[in-house]
């Protein structure tokens, strides 16, 4: 496993940006021809013992997405005075801009507003190893509940047995169940819902659903309707070509498929698409950035020619 996301895990065991609000990042949608939106931050800690997961916080975002793009930061309490990127410029997924686009590999949930020219990005926890998120998957949200029950299944009631820890048959509603407050259903297994815990959003954590900040989650419920469409991808590595003729990559590391992979101090490998391989072989892709952004896994977009 990335070395990144295993400090990450310990913690638990020009299209301009249009405003950052509390439940979402809002982006004007660039034209069909073009995937970058957005501008960095940079961002001066300040002195007063500011966790790392509260500035993620305040700026939308899921830990890994913040310590993917400061390679070295304290995952805990990053040093006052230093300064952080703060990755708000994205390359949107490869997927039509509709409905809801969860990218397991970023973490992060991409919202279509119908009959808005804009994208919401909220950043997601998803399913730990062995009990994965989907992806590639298309379905709908079919039904919506304030203040969920949550019912084991029989898989999730074994590991946490295997823990020491004995589930109740359907946990009650209310502030301390996993499901959190706000649940969207999206299949008979899976849903985009809420949590009890303080930290996990931009790691692995969850048994395969969706989890989302308290403000995050209302904000989905409140605005996004029965019938909407979701798609889930796996892109660790998005790359565009902008009207400008300017060439980008941004590159995520990619979630571990074996308890080897997992457990490896190795970067795993990534997996490459032929129009990935053709997009990085093209001749005015300049050879070295494709390497280091290939090697440094920041996510943040590169420009790969002059």
């Amino acid at each position: 496993m990335n070395p990144l996301r295993t400090a990450a895990s310990a913690l638990l065991c020009t299209f301009a940006l249009v405003s950052q609000q509390a439940a979402a990042v809002e982006y004007r949608l660039p034209a069909a021809d073009s995937r970058l939106i957005g501008e960095n931050i940079d961002y001066v800690v300040p002195a007063d013992n500011r966790a790392l997961e509260q500035i993620a916080a305040e700026f939308q975002l899921g830990l890994t997405n913040i310590m993917e793009a400061n390679p070295g930061v304290d995952p805990y309490l990053p040093k006052a005075g230093s300064t952080l990127t703060i990755p708000h410029q994205l390359i949107l997924p490869n997927a039509p801009r509709e409905g809801i686009v969860i990218n397991v590999a970023e973490m992060r949930l991409y919202y279509y507003p119908k009959g808005k020219n804009v994208v919401q990005v909220l950043p997601i926890g998803i399913g730990q190893l062995g009990a994965d998120t989907p992806e590639n998957w298309v379905t709908t949200v079919q039904r919506k509940r304030a203040n969920p029950t949550w019912t084991p299944t029989e898989n999730i009631r074994r590991r946490y047995a295997a823990q020491g820890k004995t589930l109740p048959a359907v946990w009650p509603a209310g502030p301390d169940n996993p499901m959190g407050l706000h649940a969207l259903y999206i299949g008979n297994l899976y849903a985009i819902h809420g949590t009890n815990a303080t930290f996990g959003i931009g790691l692995r954590v969850s048994s395969g659903c969706v989890r989302l900040r308290a403000d995050d989650i209302k904000y989905l419920f409140d605005n996004v309707p029965v019938g909407t469409r979701v798609q889930f991808v796996n892109q660790p590595v998005k790359t565009t070509v902008e009207p400008d003729g300017g060439r980008y990559m941004e590159v995520h590391e990619p979630l571990s498929r074996t308890e080897e992979e997992f457990n490896s101090t190795a970067s795993a490998p990534l997996p490459m698409t032929q129009a990935t391989t053709r997009f990085i072989a093209h001749v005015e892709s300049d050879s070295n950035v494709v390497k280091q952004v290939l090697e440094q896994r920041t996510g943040l977009p590169t420009r790969l020619n002059p």
